[in-house]
């Protein structure tokens, strides 16, 4: 009788048929120890968020008028095509006016953009800055703000210093495009406990090599989660060979390392011995009947609120002819 291990499967399966050989089904068995890797993991969680350096922000280079290779808006992208256009024909020697009625556009836009030197001038446009206090002192607060001082306090007091008897805000008005254009760092998400654990439960040919190498990187942080990977993969070894005479082994290895978790595992193993050792010995197990209900859960799964039962059992049946 192939079961699982809970105890009610296995009191249901000595009550109703003493005579039968008991088989713990392997399925279920490997799910068992994916629950104890997971406790296991857990334990360790503090090793699965990587270290992090004390520099985590980064200044985004302000764009200048060099920079082609930043995305445009359409209308400064129209602008800087009209100002090229347009100084391209004034040097063929056409007119103001010939330019505007060749382009459809009025004759004043056309002097604006004659009388710009460079693109630049046309998008400023009314919003040039105005003359301010503060203009002797740019040079001084680009060069901190390089540096990485950035706090407009520390800057106010060390202009001060220098003679600068403007207002705070004004500083801090001129950093804010500074601060817009700063990001913080941010690595990728350290691997959750789940995540940790599947990796370690699936087969090694089958990593990726982006999740090998996260892998690595956890068990180097934690020799407990080391341990745990390589009694995981000595487990899989029995279970697929199945060479269960080599339980005790893999038990007294797992008693000699520190996994209360992995403890728990071995311990349930042993009170359910002759039932696991068939399981890891034998050739009886239930993963064409677990395949078969999952494949009804998933169907199930799929029309749920969209169809009623005689449909549902056509599926069933029409699967299950195949």
């Amino acid at each position: 009788m192939c079961r699982d291990r809970g105890g009610s499967y296995a009191d249901g399966a000595r009550t109703g048929a003493p005579q039968a050989v008991k088989v713990a089904d392997r399925f279920h068995i490997w799910q068992n120890l994916g629950t104890a890797v997971e406790t296991s993991v857990r334990q360790q969680n503090a090793a699965l968020k990587p270290s992090t350096g004390p520099d985590r922000t980064a200044n985004i280079s302000t764009a200048g008028p060099a920079t082609t290779d930043r995305a445009m808006s359409p209308i400064e992208a129209r602008i800087r095509e009209r100002h090229t256009i347009v100084h391209a024909l004034l040097a063929q020697g056409h007119g103001i006016r010939e330019i505007a009625r060749e382009l459809h556009i009025g004759g004043n836009t056309v002097r604006r953009t004659a009388r710009a030197e460079s693109p630049e001038q046309l998008l400023a446009g009314r919003r040039q800055p105005r003359p301010s206090q503060l203009d002797p002192y740019k040079t001084h607060l680009d060069k901190r703000w390089s540096e990485g001082c950035t706090n407009a306090i520390d800057l106010h007091a060390e202009l001060q210093e220098l003679g600068y008897r403007g207002h705070y805000q004004t500083i801090s008005d001129y950093l804010r495009p500074r601060r817009r254009q700063r990001i913080r760092v941010v690595g990728p998400a350290p691997p959750g406990v789940r995540q940790i654990t599947g990796l370690m439960m699936r087969h090694p040919d089958r990593l990726r090599d982006q999740d090998r190498q996260r892998l690595a990187e956890v068990l180097a942080r934690s020799p407990e989660l080391d341990a745990t990977s390589r009694l995981v993969r000595g487990f899989a070894e029995i279970l697929t060979t199945r060479s269960g005479q080599h339980l005790k082994d893999w038990i007294a290895a797992v008693r000699a390392e520190d996994l209360p978790g992995l403890h728990s595992f071995a311990t349930g193993l042993e009170k359910d011995w002759d039932a696991v050792i068939q399981g890891l010995t034998s050739q009886w197990n239930s993963g064409p009947v677990e395949g078969r209900v999952n494949h009804i859960k998933m169907i199930k799964r799929q029309m749920f609120g969209r169809a009623k039962l005689p449909l549902l059992r056509k599926r069933v049946l029409l699967t299950a002819a195949r």
